[in-house]
Parts: structure tokens; sequence; C-alpha cells
């Protein structure tokens, strides 16, 4: 909306200064991130009492480590407060007609949709919650929407020749991490492998939503380095220089991604330890689908596993875990644990590490993960 704005005033006021600024994706995402932290410093504290006056608590796992009992009765659904602090910044800082800012939103909202669904069944005494089928239905969906918009739309995926001009490569494309310019075109394979990126790294995150702003950090980590790929990557001469695919008007999502992060650091504020709210399966499903989709719009599908390291490896061990208890229960007849308890973070606080330290040490190997995914770029 201000950029809508500002292109009216220029229009219509031929004495206006500051084009330059406004147009300015890195002044726009700057704006974005920092009404997105204050937004949610000032929307916090109003649904933090709005959720316990309605008893919308998390419900804590009885076979859980033992120091989580402190937990019971903490308000839940918290990542409303991280959605409305995304929604907001990016419509009033970002391109509307923009088709990479039209999915993203859709994206975000639907699954945040699904989550609320799922937060308000099981808050009801549905302990299940959503229907895993439902679930994965309105993944398929969403799936199949951004299959859609890639498509059947204007959006165009480039390699930058040396002599400076450009290739076309096939939508259905992906980089090849290492590769100088790598693709490789998945044809028909494509539409599949969206639908496993959104299911899977919807519920990584609502998997890692295990301890106080573990996930909401390991959020923020990510999409920082996705909205920088989204900035040069919407730029000829930076992707010229780094050696990455050429995407028009794809810079817009680096407004989206300091969105974002603004809206996670705002919703750690309220999550960090001892934390006040739970961003429930409303933020956690929302921002897995938004990490998920940023890495197919951006042809990172492959990165995405190192971008999002800490998320596949809890994933993998709730695999592990389930995998390798089915294969002794048949061998001996008795289940045996892989880990003390999964996901990952839960067996190594029933290892002896405190909340905070499994915490702060995933984060330190998030940052170290997502500072090696950079490496792959500018190879010659």
């Amino acid at each position: 909306m201000i950029y809508y704005l500002h292109e009216f005033l220029i229009q219509n006021l031929t004495d206006f200064n500051g084009y330059n600024l406004i147009s300015s994706q890195s002044f726009r995402a700057a704006g974005s991130a920092i009404t997105a932290l204050i937004f949610s410093f000032l929307i916090g504290p109003k649904i933090i009492r709005t959720l316990v006056s309605h008893n919308f608590s998390e419900t804590i796992r009885k076979n859980g480590p033992e120091s989580h009992q402190t937990k019971k009765g903490t308000p839940t659904m918290g990542g409303i407060i991280i959605i409305l602090s995304i929604i907001l910044p990016t419509i009033l800082w970002a391109k509307l007609d923009n088709l990479f800012i039209i999915t993203i939103l859709v994206s975000t909202i639907w699954m945040a949709i699904i989550g609320y669904i799922d937060d308000y069944l099981k808050i009801k005494n549905y302990k299940k919650g959503l229907i895993a089928r439902y679930k994965l239905l309105g993944q398929f969906i969403l799936g199949i929407f951004i299959y859609y918009m890639i498509f059947n739309s204007n959006i165009n995926y480039y390699i930058v020749n040396l002599d400076n001009t450009l290739q076309n490569i096939p939508k259905s494309s992906i980089s090849i991490p290492f590769i100088a310019n790598g693709f490789f075109d998945l044809n028909i394979f494509y539409i599949p492998l969206i639908l496993i990126i959104i299911t899977a790294t919807s519920n990584a995150v609502n998997l890692t939503d295990g301890l106080d702003g573990l996930a909401t950090g390991l959020t923020a980590i990510s999409t920082l380095v996705f909205g920088a790929i989204a900035y040069a990557s919407g730029r000829i001469d930076f992707s010229n220089y780094l050696n990455i695919i050429y995407i028009p008007q794809i810079g817009e999502l680096f407004i989206f991604s300091l969105s974002l992060i603004g809206a996670c650091i705002g919703f750690l504020w309220f999550n960090a330890h001892p934390a006040k709210i739970f961003m429930g399966d409303v933020g956690s499903l929302s921002l897995g689908s938004a990490l998920g989709t940023l890495a197919i719009l951006l042809k990172k599908e492959i990165l995405l596993i190192i971008i999002g390291g800490i998320f596949v490896i809890e994933s993998a061990s709730v695999i592990i875990q389930v995998l390798y208890f089915k294969y002794t229960k048949i061998k001996t007849g008795t289940g045996k644990r892989f880990f003390k308890m999964a996901p990952l973070h839960h067996h190594l606080e029933l290892s002896g590490w405190p909340e905070t330290h499994v915490v702060i040490r995933l984060w330190i190997i998030g940052v170290i993960l997502a500072l090696f995914s950079l490496t792959t770029f500018k190879i010659q």
C-alpha cells in the first residue's frame, strides 16, 4: 500500500521527492521488518490475555520430560501473533500485484487456517486434533495451488550467460548446489516434489516446536538466508556474479522474508524461556509452509535441506524412532527406542541438557548450516 501511495504521489505531485527511497526493495524490507516487530509487541499482550481468558492452553505430554509439566496452562495458538505481524507489514510495504507475494501470502494464510482448526479441536478435547488425512488434503491443495501459480503465469526462470544474455530454463527445474548455474529438469516429477516439500516442511517445523523459542529462532535464521537469496535472485547483476538462477520480480520476497523475521523476533519476546505463550499449530504449520514455498519459488529445493538442517534432523529422529521401535518389536517381540525420546530435542533434554542449552546450541548449529549454504554460491 505504501508503494502504491508513493506511486500515486509521484504521478500527481511534480515536486514530490523520495522516489528512489520508497521504490527501493531494501528500504521497504527494512520498513516491513520494523513494522512487524513493533506490531507484534503491540498485539502480543492483548492476544495472550485473550487466549488465557478463553482457557486456550497447551496440553503437556504426560510421558514428556518432567520439567515440561510446569508449562501446563501456558496459552497456545500464539502463532496468530506471528501471522498477523507478517500479513500487515507485507500488505503495507510489498507490491501486492506481485505473483510471488500473492503465492507466499496464500500459502502462509492457508496453512495458518489449517493449523488454527487443528489447535482449536485439540483445545476442545479432540486430542488428536484435525484428522491427519484432512490435514494432508489441505497440504495437497496448497501444493496444487503453488504449481498452478508457477506454471500458469508469467513467472520465468533464467540463466545469465557469460555474454549477459538470458537463457530461459524449464519451470520444472531445480537448482543443483555447488554447480555454477546448475539445474536439473524434473519434468512431471516436479509436481510430487512440490507436494513433498510443502508437507515435509510444515510438519518438520511442527515437530521442532517443542521447546521455548526453538522453532521460532530457527525459522528466523532460515528465512534470513532465503531473503538474501530472493534479493540476489531478483537482480540480474547479482545473479550473474553469484552464478545463480535469475528470477525477475522475485526480489519482493525479500520484503516478505523480513516481515517474517521481524514477526518471529517479536514473538520470541513472549516465547523465550520461560514462555508466556506457545505458537501452536497455527504458527508452526504456517511457518513451515512459508519456508517450503520460499524454497520452491526460489528454486532452492535441495538447498532447503542444508538451510533447514535442524528441521530435517528433528524429523529424521522421529522417523528413526518409529522404524526402530517397529523393527525391534518384530525381531524381539518388544519394541525398543533408539532415542530416549523423539524428537531429538527431547532426547537431549533427557540426556541432561537444560532446555535453554538445547535451544541455543541448536540455534548455533542452525546459523552454521545457514552460513554453509551460502558457500554454494559463486562457484566457477
